[in-house]
């Protein structure tokens, strides 16, 4: 399956690694990246290859970066993620 990943808060040292570190450790692959900061607030986008893992996987891990960083991350299924961005 593959999922997209934002990410949204205030910019600090060491989103993107927490993050990818993540999903490095569970075996999840970036296919795609885009990240910004506009002003003070970061901004990320990832399209993962979570393979045979699911959302509940990393869930625990999502929430502690999320909490460590006061970030907001979401995760969801590409396909869904689609239909609902669709014009």
């Amino acid at each position: 399956m593959r999922a997209v990943i934002t990410v949204i808060g205030k910019d600090k040292v060491g989103i993107i690694a927490k993050v990818s570190a993540l999903l490095s450790e569970n075996g999840i692959n970036i296919l795609d990246i885009s990240q910004t900061i506009m002003q003070d607030m970061f901004t990320m986008i990832m399209l993962v290859d979570m393979q045979e893992k699911k959302v509940s996987d990393i869930s625990d891990g999502i929430k502690k970066i999320e909490k460590d960083m006061e970030l907001s991350i979401h995760i969801q299924n590409e396909d869904i993620f689609n239909l609902m961005h669709r014009v």
